[in-house]
């Protein structure tokens, strides 16, 4: 896949099963996977070797890979080195994901330089995970395909919402060409589409989707409150 392939405007869907819970498997993954695509979804997010190579497997629709794991002495998570870059490109995706903010890796590289590293490397396109206005920019001009709000709210220095950061959506449209990806924390199919209204060019679902643990809670302990008034 080259550098100019481009993901269809329109619905991303993150299969990703937490780990230590019934989803984490990659079978499940790749079922969830293809009902979103039966759905009408442009592309799957999905991590981990085996879930990626599963779902390649199963869904004609464009993949999205990363890795995540812990490395010491960063807060990076996402695709954090240059070796699980080239694993996701070895399992099939079609674009990198990776963490493209300004918290430092083991290595020293900053998130726009490591965007830079990936491309070189993967020879695929990479989508820059962000938190900031300042960070989107620099990956954009680092050459990323895509430029995602994933870790808005996960930083300690981007703003802490409770819900989606739209104002972020706006900001990168605003200042880059690059298309913009609206993810985290979007539940409903409204605030989806109000991303799609001020300029996303396409819209990361996952927990609201395919995490049924999360989405049982959330009627549970809604159920819960109303018992005991």
């Amino acid at each position: 896949m080259s550098d100019t392939f481009r993901i269809p405007r329109g619905l991303i869907v993150s299969c990703q099963g937490p780990a230590g819970t019934p989803l984490d498997d990659p079978g499940l993954m790749a079922a969830i996977a293809a009902c979103a695509e039966l759905a009408g979804a442009v592309a799957i997010r999905a991590q981990g070797v085996a879930d990626l190579r599963q779902i390649r497997q199963t869904v004609t629709i464009a993949l999205v890979g990363l890795i995540k794991h812990r490395l010491p002495d960063t807060d990076v998570y996402i695709t954090p080195a240059i070796e699980d870059a080239l694993a996701v490109a070895a399992a099939g995706a079609d674009v990198v994901a990776v963490d493209a903010t300004d918290r430092p890796r083991p290595d020293g590289s900053g998130g726009a330089e490591f965007v830079e590293r990936v491309r070189s490397a993967t020879g695929l396109p990479v989508m820059a995970d962000v938190s900031t206005l300042a960070e989107g920019t620099a990956a954009a001009q680092a050459g990323a395909a895509y430029i995602s709000t994933t870790l808005s709210g996960y930083t300690p220095y981007s703003r802490q919402l409770s819900g989606p950061d739209l104002r972020l959506v706006e900001e990168l449209v605003g200042r880059t060409d690059t298309p913009v990806t609206a993810e985290g924390r979007y539940w409903t199919p409204g605030e989806a589409a109000e991303a799609l209204r001020r300029g996303a060019h396409a819209v990361v679902i996952g927990t609201a989707i395919t995490n049924p643990l999360e989405i049982a809670r959330r009627f549970a302990t809604a159920l819960g409150e109303a018992l005991t008034r």
